[in-house]
């Protein structure tokens, strides 16, 4: 592969590839994104050529360099449905890898790409750390959970979900493959085990875990306060009679609240406030 398409520099902003029928434009760009020190994000036209992408990519791509889709919510704005809790999840992953991937590529679609996040410092600071050995205060870590998104159930099946029983808290966090067991003894953390959401048997077992805020957005006593003010500002009427207003209003997250997003933030930030310099 020395005869390789060239790429960008400063003295060529703009490089035009021609004739890579069928899968070749994967190819080279993952060939590309070898030679490379720095993150190279590929913006195709629509969700569906994402998704090829980012297939293909996984095939041509050598062996441990990075591969991050940042998907579209696969609904329609302002309709009373929600994206998936993985499609969430996986958003939210790549948003904390981004800023720190120093290789790679980077996949998604011209509409997503133009969306609204939330702001770098919000993924940051809702990103929790636990260890084997800790002391955990239960109460004032559900509270932090709740506040970054996670919903109490009692049991644990979907992303974004925690349950506690007794010394057992599980949680499934979000951007994980399986959820996970932690087993206190008095307030110290003994144990935490991965575990099959199906039959509730524990399998590998970690020595720490890094959970992501559920949503992108939060549901704090301040944020829920920051959104009814912004709310009221852009909206008229008897806002009582508003579904929408009146679930947030009491720390409930609607179906479809994805598309009020800007409204729990002074502001906002793109998918390319996440990229490295």
């Amino acid at each position: 592969m020395s005869d390789l398409p060239a790429l960008p520099d400063g003295s060529h902003s703009r490089v035009l590839w021609r004739g890579l029928a069928g899968a070749g434009a994967a190819l080279y760009l993952a060939r590309a994104a070898e030679r490379l020190e720095r993150p190279l994000v590929v913006i195709a036209p629509d969700a569906a050529r994402v998704a090829r992408l980012e297939d293909e990519f996984r095939f041509f791509a050598r062996p441990g360099l990075p591969v991050l889709a940042f998907p579209d919510y696969e609904t329609l704005p302002y309709d009373q449905f929600s994206p998936h809790p993985d499609i969430i999840s996986q958003r939210l992953r790549a948003l904390s890898r981004l800023p720190g991937l120093g290789t790679g590529l980077v996949i998604t679609d011209l509409a997503t790409s133009l969306q609204r996040l939330p702001p770098r410092s919000f993924v940051d600071g809702h990103a929790l750390g636990l260890a084997v050995g800790e002391v955990l205060d239960l109460e004032q870590f559900r509270l932090r959970l709740t506040a970054a998104g996670y919903a109490s159930v009692p049991q644990v099946a979907s992303p974004g979900e925690f349950a506690i029983r007794g010394s057992l808290f599980d949680v499934f966090p979000m951007g994980s493959e399986a959820p996970l067991r932690i087993d206190l003894f008095d307030r110290r953390i003994d144990s935490i085990r991965s575990f099959d959401p199906e039959t509730q048997r524990s399998n590998e077992r970690l020595d720490r875990l890094d959970l992501l805020p559920a949503r992108e957005f939060g549901l704090s006593p301040e944020s829920i306060r920051d959104f009814r003010r912004r709310f009221r500002v852009r909206f008229e009427g008897d806002l009582t009679r508003m579904p929408l207003y009146r679930d947030v209003s009491e720390g409930l997250a609607p179906a479809g609240i994805e598309y009020y997003l800007p409204l729990f933030f002074e502001s906002t930030s793109s998918l390319f406030d996440y990229l490295p310099k």
